[in-house]
């Protein structure tokens, strides 16, 4: 398991962490925290797996790079960066120094280990602000395809519905209370229903509960046998 800085959005560094054979977690890399936290989740993997002694230092497991940060960078290879992770953890400089102190630091931060959270890293696609996530959203449904992850489709779709309620809604000048007072089979409900069913991913149920049309079989039943229904310009 490795962490790779490289790719850029909007002059954002990001980073991605490879965990098991198909695993891939966009890492914001602004400052906030976001990389530290996947760096030390990636070093204290060991940890975790109990392949080091409590008595053990981190940089004994020897299948892990941990170890390569502690040395003189003429010793570690050539494409390891460790003046990001050194900065996010408030060491300002690579020296013999900084790296005494960077290993205190991950030696403190194993004994949190164990009850640490570590859901947002094991279960997401993405790791970050919601600005990140959002940019990476705009990317994604631009460009997705059978190798995105189910979550990362789902947030698109999901993404997608939300603007087209909004472009609706405002072409009919209503507000978000209009969805709720107006009746459940108002006519325009039902265009918008159609044009969800139509350009999303979004179930007969979430389509309901948005536009306060009851039941999805309510919904379904308005819809069936109707035809498409062009999109309003």
């Amino acid at each position: 398991m490795e962490t790779r800085i490289g790719v850029n959005i909007r002059h954002k560094l990001c980073g991605h962490l490879f965990a098991g054979r198909y695993k891939a977690l966009v890492v914001e890399g602004s400052g906030n925290g976001y990389l530290r936290t996947v760096c030390d989740y990636v070093h204290l993997n060991p940890v975790r797996a109990k392949l080091i002694k409590p008595e053990g230092f981190l940089e004994s497991f020897a299948w892990s790079s941990y170890g390569e940060y502690l040395k003189p960078a003429r010793q570690r290879p050539p494409w390891l960066r460790v003046d990001r992770l050194l900065g996010e953890k408030g060491i300002p400089k690579d020296s013999a120094a900084g790296r005494r102190r960077f290993a205190q630091v991950m030696e403190r931060q194993r004994q949190a280990e164990v009850r640490a959270d570590h859901r947002a890293i094991r279960d997401g696609w993405c790791l970050g602000s919601d600005e990140f996530r959002q940019e990476l959203l705009l990317a994604a449904g631009r460009r997705a395809g059978p190798s995105h992850y189910g979550g990362e489709r789902q947030e698109t779709s999901e993404q997608k519905a939300q603007r087209i309620v909004t472009e609706e809604t405002k072409r009919l000048r209503w507000e978000e209370s209009d969805l709720e007072t107006r009746r459940k089979g108002d006519p325009q409900k039902v265009i918008l229903a159609r044009r969800l069913r139509e350009e999303t991913t979004k179930t007969l149920k979430w389509i309901a509960q948005r536009l306060r049309m009851s039941s999805w079989t309510y919904v379904f039943n308005l819809l069936k046998g109707q035809p498409r229904i062009s999109k309003p310009v």
